[in-house]
């Protein structure tokens, strides 16, 4: 069974007239189980955040949940600095 690709998205909401700094980043996971992870991080740039993990059984439940959250990002003016796929 071929290991399972990794995506990464980074995104950033910059607005120095209100003092906005943010960052979410999203990932799709293997886990040891043969599931697949949702993995979001946030938090101001320069500054420790927090993190969520959600499991999915699938590869495919796992990018649909991950392309709601981007959707979701980029409606409250985050845009997408940052993107990564490893070949599985």
């Amino acid at each position: 069974m071929p290991e399972p690709s990794i995506q990464y998205l980074v995104l950033e909401r910059t607005d120095a007239a209100h003092n906005i700094a943010r960052y979410y980043v999203l990932s799709l996971e293997p886990t040891l189980f043969a599931e697949m992870a949702l993995v979001r991080r946030w938090g101001r740039i320069g500054r420790a955040g927090g993190h969520r993990v959600e499991f999915h059984e699938t590869q495919a439940g796992a990018t649909e949940a991950l392309q709601t959250w981007l959707k979701r990002k980029l409606r409250r003016s985050y845009r997408l600095t940052g993107a990564s796929k490893r070949p599985a």
